[in-house]
């Protein structure tokens, strides 16, 4: 059996398996971290190379993708009751919304970075990231999350404001360095 086609039975049958049984993903856990982790184990990857295959086998089975999406929305919009207005929308509608915001978002950082510069929207986009990422790791949501990474980043002020600019001075870096290569 080919490697996509193997992945491809282990993703249905856990994402059938978190349909019939939506306890298999723990309290605040997260489905398509389920999903991903029995694929991991199962085929002996890591989570970084279960993450690409998942997205590869996702990306060719449009079905399977529907019943896995299908599945995320359930366990973490339905089941847990938030975002029941958007669960309950048509998957066209769903597209349009999120499409809508897709453009929203990226006209609001360039109007950013017009109006503040890349520095200022770099660090928007960073925290933006920190607290989606806190948000998702402690399983509270992405508002308690914010004010929490604000609550610790005022106390924490000095190290945590260095550790920003030595990222953002590294990314630049890296940036003028892949520049200079393609010049």
């Amino acid at each position: 059996m080919k490697r996509e086609e193997m992945a491809l039975n282990i993703i249905y049958k856990a994402i059938m398996h978190v349909q019939g049984n939506p306890q298999a993903v723990r309290e605040n856990g997260c489905a398509a971290c389920h999903v991903l982790f029995v694929l991991a184990e199962e085929m002996n990857l890591s989570e970084q190379d279960a993450s690409d295959l998942l997205s590869e086998v996702l990306t060719k089975s449009p079905n399977l993708d529907k019943e896995f999406i299908t599945m995320v929305e359930n366990i973490h919009m339905k089941r847990r009751l938030m975002g029941n207005v958007f669960a309950k929308k048509t998957r066209e509608a769903k597209d349009k919304y999120i499409y809508s915001n897709f453009k929203n978002i990226i006209a609001e950082l360039h109007s950013d970075v017009i109006n503040y510069g890349p520095d200022i929207t770099l660090r928007k986009l960073l925290m933006s990231l920190l607290s989606l990422e806190i948000a998702k790791n402690i399983g509270i949501d992405y508002h308690a999350s914010t004010e929490e990474l604000y609550h610790y980043m005022r106390r924490n002020h000095q190290e945590t404001n260095e550790e920003l600019l030595v990222f953002i001075n590294q990314l630049y870096q890296r940036i003028i360095d892949k520049k200079i290569n393609y010049d």
